[in-house]
């Protein structure tokens, strides 16, 4: 096996699940410090240019997501993207599941990542997900939720490649979080470069007083004050 591929699922496997678990719960979303190194974010960054590696380009501006411009990409995957989604997901289905347990969706997820696609595949959700996100000064990306298909996986992941303070300044990743009868909550989840956030594409369920309920989530990402920003996402289903 690749040394990369064994180090980022040796880095993956080494996370606290269990904190990542009681954070989603708790939050809907959940911080990982340092899953990619320096020299991955900043050899992802660098492909950046490579037309070849995508399947299509999104500038945002001209479908009033936001500002700014993503890419995805195509099958083959980058080798770190790749390896990071079918690494990370299994870890996510214990959760996945049991969210849609207390929600009483009665969609269960397969163990293993391949076993998800080949779902997604049969129902015409063909295209890959995974992106790379540019922003510029002023740029930034409106809440919205990355659902795609019939088939959706209720989690997701998305990492700081760029260095904030140096690379650029604002652009702090945000999320809104719905509430029946109640407003909405904001979080703001600060990232160093190389860190992730995995966070609800949907819903969540939240424990109240007449038992659980759903709340809905969006994500985004606040204005850019200066520099450049890139990022990487990394979705598990596949779109129409």
């Amino acid at each position: 096996m690749d040394a990369l591929v064994t180090n980022i699922e040796a880095r993956v496997n080494a996370i606290d699940w269990h904190a990542v678990q009681e954070e989603l719960d708790d939050f809907g979303c959940a911080t990982v410090e340092r899953l990619l190194t320096p020299a991955e974010c900043d050899a992802l960054k660098a492909l950046y240019v490579r037309d070849e590696l995508y399947r299509s380009r999104v500038v945002m501006a001209r479908h009033g997501f936001g500002r700014g411009e993503y890419k995805y990409y195509a099958y083959p995957l980058p080798e770190v993207i790749g390896t990071l989604r079918e690494a990370v997901y299994p870890h996510l289905v214990p959760i996945a599941n049991r969210w849609n347990e207390i929600m009483r969706i009665d969609t269960r997820y397969p163990p293993d990542h391949a076993a998800f696609i080949d779902r997604c595949h049969a129902a015409g959700q063909l295209r890959p997900t995974p992106l790379i996100l540019q922003y510029a000064q002023g740029d930034y990306n409106c809440l919205h939720q990355d659902l795609y298909g019939e088939h959706v996986f209720p989690l997701q992941l998305a990492c700081l490649l760029s260095v904030p303070g140096r690379d650029f300044t604002g652009g702090e990743f945000v999320m809104t979080e719905q509430r029946p009868r109640m407003q909405s909550r904001a979080e703001v989840v600060p990232l160093a470069q190389g860190d992730a956030v995995i966070f609800a594409v949907h819903n969540r369920p939240v424990n109240g007083t007449r038992g659980a309920y759903r709340v809905n989530l969006r994500h985004g990402v606040s204005r850019l004050r200066s520099g450049h920003r890139h990022t990487v996402g990394v979705i598990f289903h596949d779109a129409t």
